[in-house]
């Protein structure tokens, strides 16, 4: 039997596979090497992972995760997983390598992920090519569910919402501004926090100063990144659960540029089942 894991940065899918069909399904937290230890990792998996798998033989494990983005960090997942799944075969990759196995299969294709973060690569049917450095929230993941949340807050505190919206914001999640710029500046993981506001805008999204900041963020996504691939001659595929909420808006802004927008998934899990089992 083979596992597999599409981990994000809040939260890891696991699927038990058995020639192409799904035996089970399993959620933990999110596990990016960056921001965790492997003896951390491997912790929390014997209590939320291994329960559930513990009675199958296990021949391969693929996970594929936000942050597996270099040897350094790829042994740390590596070796969470040794202490808990001691599988003869182990794989290791970024969640952009799961995103273009599992959206394009082997064919060659312009693969993006947009949730928490955002990245994308063009990928040749068998390897990733060419990707721009999606640079983090700071700095680029733009479109992103933590860049979208960004651009809500600041909109927010500099009065740039339609009148009563601020409000609406601030008492839905029960917060302050003093809140806001604390959990931002001086509490951990400020990414997911600002992420979490994602529902409120697709709640608003009807509202004109809702409307304009997504579909801005999405415009800058394209332009940014998407636009340096040769996008004319392929098909864009998109994962993510930023991507899935927001398709209708994402195939709207990206035929506007000339782009030719192909799956939209929520995840590329179901595409990965298929691959492995070719």
């Amino acid at each position: 039997m083979i596992l597999l894991a599409d981990g994000g940065s809040t939260k890891v899918d696991w699927r038990v596979v058995d020639h192409g069909k799904q035996i089970t399904q399993i959620f933990t937290k999110g596990a990016n090497p960056f921001f965790r230890t492997s003896g951390e990792i491997a912790e929390e998996w014997k209590e939320d992972l291994l329960p559930f798998i513990g009675k199958y033989t296990i021949e391969e494990v693929h996970f594929f995760g936000a942050g597996c983005a270099n040897p350094e960090k790829n042994a740390i997942i590596e070796q969470a997983i040794v202490q808990v799944i001691p599988a003869p075969v182990i794989e290791v990759g970024s969640d952009l390598v799961a995103a273009a196995r599992g959206l394009c299969g082997r064919e060659k294709g312009i693969a993006c992920i947009i949730g928490t973060g955002s990245n994308s690569c063009f990928y040749d049917g068998q390897e990733i090519r060419d990707n721009v450095s999606p640079l983090g929230y700071i700095l680029g993941d733009e479109g992103s569910g933590a860049v979208l949340g960004k651009l809500l807050v600041g909109a927010c505190l500099k009065n740039q919402l339609t009148p009563g919206l601020k409000e609406k914001f601030l008492e839905q999640y029960q917060l302050t501004p003093a809140a806001i710029l604390d959990r931002v500046y001086k509490q951990p993981l400020p990414n997911r926090f600002l992420a979490s506001f994602s529902p409120f805008l697709t709640q608003h999204i009807g509202d004109p100063t809702v409307y304009a900041l997504v579909t801005q963020a999405f415009r800058e996504f394209f332009i940014r990144n998407v636009m340096q691939y040769d996008y004319q001659q392929h098909e864009v595929h998109l994962t993510g659960s930023v991507a899935w909420h927001y398709r209708e808006i994402l195939f709207t802004v990206a035929t506007g540029l000339g782009i030719r927008p192909g799956k939209i998934s929520q995840s590329p899990m179901e595409g990965l089942i298929e691959y492995y089992n070719q």
